[in-house]
This record gives C-alpha cells, structure tokens and sequence, in this order.
C-alpha cells in the first residue's frame, strides 16, 4: 500500500485511533474541493489534521462544476481586477506546476453571425486580449494557453461543423482552462494529503462542532466520536449554515445538460453563444472525451432547504437549449439530452462583505450574478473557522487563507503554503506526459500513475476489459478507486470514480459489475 492510498483498512484504523483520543492539530469538516485543499496545505506545513466528510469526496458542489479552470475574464469585465488576476494566477498553477495530467487547454470559439453588431464583436475581442493580458502576468505560456486570434468563417466551421453557415461571418477564437474532471481533482488532492500523513474519513457525519472539537457520527457503524483539535475548520460550502448558524449563504444554482453523442458536432473546440440581450452573458458547448457535450450554465438564485443532490428544472432546460440552438444548423431538443446535472454555488454579498465577522446576509434583490466570487474566512462565535465562498478555480488559495487564519487563532506554528508548487499525485510536467507508458485516455485520469491501473488488467485480462458495450472504462479502474482511491460502495464509483452517474443508463448498464468489483475488492482488504 503506497502513502496515498485510501481505502477502508486505512479509514477504519484512523477511525478507531481518533476515537481513541488522538488529538489532530486541525480538523476539516467537509469532502469537497475546498475542504481537501486545506487538507493538503496543513499537512504540507507539517500539521496533523484529519478530515471528515458525511458521504464522499466531491459529494457536493465540487463535482457539478463546468469542469473548467476559468482565468478571471468574466471578472475582469465586472472591473475586479484582483479576483480576475487571483484566477488567472491559480490557473496557471493548476495548468503548470500543480496538476497538469489533470488539465488542458480548450479551444473557445464566438462565432460571428450577420447579426452580430460590431461593437459586439469589438467588446469580445477585447475583452479576449486583455485575458491573454491575464495570462501574461500570471506567468502562463502562450505554449500552455495559445493567443486569442480572429479565424474565418471556413475555419470556424471546420473546428466546429455544427455551426449554422447562414449568415457566419468568421469567429474569435481563444483558450482557456478545462479539467479532465472535477470529481478527480477532489479524489487527488485527498489521497496527496494523505500522502503526507492527514487522514482523511469518508462516511463521517460531523454533528457539533466548536472551535476545539467535533462530535461525529461514522455512518457505516452508527458510533458517535469525540474528534479534538487544536482548531476546527467548516468546509461545507453551500452547507456551510447547517453547522454555523451565523453564516447565512443564498445560493447560485448552475445547470448543465448532457448532450448524447452526435447531437452537437463541435469536435474538440467549445462554443460560446451569447445570450440574447445580455453583453457579457454565454451559454458554451463544451465537448468531453467520450464525445457527448455538455451545454451550460445558468446562474439562477434559489431560496429554501439546500438539497444534496440539485436537479435541473424544465425552465433551465429550455433556456439552455434555446439559446444554443440559435449557432447551429440542427436544432437542439430535449431528444438530444441525455442526462443533466446541477450545482449550488456559496455566494457572498459584498454588502456582508469580509468585514462581517459572523455572517454573509444576503440582499434577496440582488440577482446571483452580480454577487462576488470572492472567498472569505469567517470566525463564529464558538471559535469555529467557516471558509465561504470562492469557486473551484481558486481553491489553493482559499485553502491558503484558511491555514494562515487557522495557525493565528490557534498559535499553532507553522511555515507559509507550499502548495503552489506541490505537484499532485501523479502530476509531471506536461511535456512528458506523452511518454508515460500507458493508454492516453489513461494517462489523462491518472497521470504517471495510469500504468499502475492498467498493469492491473495486464495480469488479470478480465480487469482489462469495459464495464459494459459502449464504454471504455474498465475494470482495472474500479479495483483501483476501492484499493487507493477511498471509494466504499458502488455510489461512490459510478458518481464520483468514473462519473458514469452522469448518465442514468451507463450508471445501470455497469452496475452489477461495479458491485461485484467492489464487493471483491473490499473483501480482499479485509
């Protein structure tokens, strides 16, 4: 077993020595992109810290991202100049140093139609080349995220034959950041935290919490568990609330559509459609590997209980089909979609401002895309820690600000982050993961870890083949997310492992396999 694997030997003896009474510098509440990322962080300054999570990694927001690693622009035509800098520079990190088997550059299209004034046309353009401006001072190359560039309307319909040609004029075309998944991210960050040494316990339901420790429940047994701590930290995101009454979050929900393959042929380029009557508004088609799209996003409040798994309503996918049908020959319908996924974002409003010390109340006449993405850190009353919100792109930074604040309140010492140049597990330098020995599509989940995971089906064939017709994810893969990558049942593989969830079908064509997969590898850890 190497360091950063988890598994549910690893869970259970980590478990029982914290209910034992082993006292943790830091404990994280919280599975998701931010709370693994303050995971990683602490435990590379060399604190001990354990983090819970009441279902799995990536069971919330984190896994219903658009899957891309945003470089600020939409900020920077807001006017913040910082918080457009700040994603830009964490892009680069991400892209370059940190994670680089996990990400790429996507090509972005705007396609120019007839209709399109050109003072339109100017705005995008500009607001393009001041991004490249972006990409520049965070130090990124032009050989990792290429110029943005005027292309005709030939070229545009060659990167993207789906197009309407009526009335193409040409299009702008720029790169941008995009991951292979955001559930991936998550699960790699956990198991590099635990690489150096955090423990990291799925299945733990935090109950209470206060500055200095948090009653838990494991969710496997029923056992209730007193974990202490030098300090505590709330990473629930859009949950925040439900374990720090003083935080009030409205959240932002953001739907996307899965389209079936063939529906939009756009090969491997994104299009970015303008939403009628809005300056600085798109709905992308954004394409994956298996050749089905997806088509986002909206930004719409919601009011409520927050539910753990958001649905998609009909009004958002109407919307989202309606506007992208209007850059495309055939018309998209409902026919074409093939599965949807929704995300609830944890805004802040400036109003509350990072100045609030206990809470974030939140103006209900304010529309939820014109709250701020910046993240802050709150201190409650009971002395607990609440991160809020922040956006994927920014995690490290986040989790950055977390550990600082949590080292001044507790007197714990510590030296500065490190994490901006800690590569991931499996991470190498872009340029040579071409000559890793494994299938590319591997390499693309797994970096310099793919041949491991295919090594698998080379000394057991029958691991080597697909789950199901029509899929190439294997069952070498599946071993390998309960050996080492902390998944504990079959949710945990077909949602957040493999995201065949994505698609209702896949998600039951592979189930009885991934079960029996699972259920021998678990026993085979016993």
């Amino acid at each position: 077993m190497t360091p950063g694997s988890l598994n549910a030997l690893r869970r259970d003896r980590e478990l029982t020595a914290l209910a034992g009474g082993e006292r943790v510098d830091l404990v994280v509440v919280g599975g998701g992109v931010t709370g693994a990322g303050i995971a990683l962080d602490a435990a590379a300054r060399g604190l001990s810290v354990a983090l819970i999570e009441a279902y799995d990694l990536a069971y919330g927001t984190s896994r219903w991202s658009s899957k891309l690693v945003h470089g600020g622009l939409r900020y920077l035509a807001k006017g913040d100049l910082a918080l457009a800098h700040e994603s830009a520079v964490e892009r680069g990190i991400l892209m370059t140093r940190t994670a680089p088997h996990l990400t790429r550059a996507i090509p972005q299209l705007f396609p120019l139609y007839r209709e399109t004034s050109r003072g339109q046309q100017a705005f995008i353009m500009t607001g393009l080349v001041a991004g490249d401006g972006l990409r520049r001072a965070a130090g990124t190359p032009a050989s990792v995220l290429p110029r943005p560039r005027s292309v005709p309307a030939a070229e545009a319909l060659a990167l993207a034959p789906g197009l309407s040609p009526r009335g193409l004029r040409g299009a702008l075309l720029a790169y941008d950041g995009a991951l292979t998944d955001d559930a991936r991210l998550v699960v790699n960050l956990a198991r590099t935290a635990a690489s150096r040494g955090a423990k990291i316990l799925t299945k733990v339901e935090a109950l209470r919490l206060d500055g200095e420790s948090v009653l838990a429940r494991d969710r496997l047994t029923g056992q209730e568990i007193e974990i202490r701590a030098r300090q505590v930290i709330n990473a629930t995101g859009v949950w925040a609330g439900e374990l720090a009454e003083s935080v009030r979050l409205r959240p932002s929900r953001g739907s996307h559509l899965i389209l079936a393959s063939g529906a939009a042929r756009i090969g491997a380029t994104s299009v970015n459609v303008p939403v009628p009557g809005e300056n600085n508004r798109f709905v992308f088609l954004l394409p994956q590997p298996d050749d089905r799209v997806f088509v986002g996003v909206t930004d719409e409040p919601t009011d409520g209980p927050v539910p753990r798994v958001p649905t998609v309503p009909e009004s958002d996918v109407d919307f989202l089909l309606e506007v992208a049908s209007t850059a495309f020959t055939r018309p998209l319908t409902r026919a074409d979609v093939a599965g949807s996924f929704a995300g609830l974002r944890p805004l802040v409003d400036d109003a509350g401002g990072p100045g609030s010390k206990h809470s974030f109340p939140l103006r209900a006449h304010r529309r939820s895309a014109d709250l701020s993405r910046k993240h802050a850190v709150v201190t409650g009353a009971d002395g607990v820690l609440t991160v809020v919100g922040g956006k994927l792109t920014t995690y490290r930074k986040m989790a950055e600000d977390a550990v600082d604040a949590a080292l001044k309140r507790s007197g714990l010492l510590a030296g500065p982050s490190t994490t901006s140049r800690l590569p991931l597990l499996g991470a190498t330098p872009r340029s040579r993961l071409s000559t890793v020995d494994a299938p590319p599509r591997l390499v693309a989940k797994y970096g310099t870890e793919a041949p491991r995971v295919a090594a698998l089906g080379e000394v057991d064939p029958e691991l080597g083949l697909p789950l199901f017709d029509g899929t190439e994810i294997s069952a070498a893969e599946v071993v390998w997310a309960v050996r080492h990558e902390g998944a504990l049942d079959v949710e945990d593989v077909l949602e957040r492992r493999t995201r065949l969830g994505l698609v209702t079908p896949d998600a039951e064509a592979a189930r009885g396999r991934v079960q029996d997969l699972v259920d021998k590898s678990l026993a085979g850890l016993a």
